[in-house]
């Protein structure tokens, strides 16, 4: 028997996010059909997290035993990609040892968030960006992000992923970078994150960088005091780009 690592990367706009569900579009539903149609007789495919409707990927890992296939593992690559849709695309696959979990190996996870300033619609940028009809002050933008390092209790930014599961998360990179287009691009990573926490994450900075909140209270919200602007970013601006894994892959 033998265990893949495969790297995903998806449009998450024609999914209703990537996790399996009872009669919806899923990647992880995509993915179990494709590797069924080449042969694959296992129940359900190990996934490093799940992404919410929407939301994309370039980094994603799934895994999953496959003890018919004696091919080499590019060949594989090759026959899934030949039976997924074109919004969904193994990326890359590695053999892996028998006892991998994408999710439980992994000891950090990048995001990246992307969004612009501009006053009229523009269909082709805003299919992964979130277009703001005002600027955003610079300053507000990175000293919110930089109160972001560290490990906090994020419960105002996200709700756990199991029922008894911790709130408390350590992140060690928070950053905005400003491309030559104009766009605003926001890096974060974390030793794993809470249900939409991302999102949150970038309306506050967002609503600190437009005056609607401060610095002081995103640093108080880390600390369970205050209240913050209550919203969301759009799905469509998020991408998931990296899962880290340790020593052994």
């Amino acid at each position: 028997m033998a265990r893949y690592q495969v790297i995903l990367a998806y449009d998450g706009a024609g999914f209703n996010g990537s996790q399996r569900q009872a009669n919806s579009r899923t990647v992880q539903g995509e993915l179990e059909g494709a590797l069924h149609h080449i042969g694959w007789t296992g129940s359900s495919v190990l996934m490093a997290g799940r992404t919410d409707s929407g939301v994309h990927a370039d980094g994603q890992v799934a895994a999953f035993d496959f003890d018919k296939w004696s091919h080499p593992a590019e060949k594989l690559l090759q026959a899934l990609n030949a039976k997924l849709p074109a919004d969904l695309a193994v990326r890359k696959i590695k053999p892996v040892h028998a006892e991998f979990h994408p999710r439980f190996d992994a000891v950090s996870r990048s995001y990246r968030y992307k969004l612009f300033c501009e006053p009229m619609r523009n269909p082709l940028r805003e299919k992964f960006a979130w277009r703001l009809l005002s600027g955003l002050d610079t300053a507000a933008l990175n000293k919110t992000a930089e109160a972001l390092l560290g490990t906090h209790d994020f419960a105002a930014f996200g709700s756990p992923t199991s029922e008894k599961g911790t709130t408390t998360r350590t992140v060690t990179r928070s950053e905005w970078k400003r491309k030559p287009n104009g766009e605003w691009q926001f890096q974060v990573r974390a030793d794993a994150f809470l249900y939409r926490m991302v999102r949150r994450l970038v309306f506050v900075q967002v609503a600190a960088a437009q005056g609607r909140c401060s610095v002081k209270d995103v640093q108080l919200a880390l600390r369970g005091q205050g209240k913050l602007p209550a919203g969301l970013a759009p799905a469509h601006g998020l991408s998931l780009i990296e899962v880290e894994y340790g020593s052994q892959k």
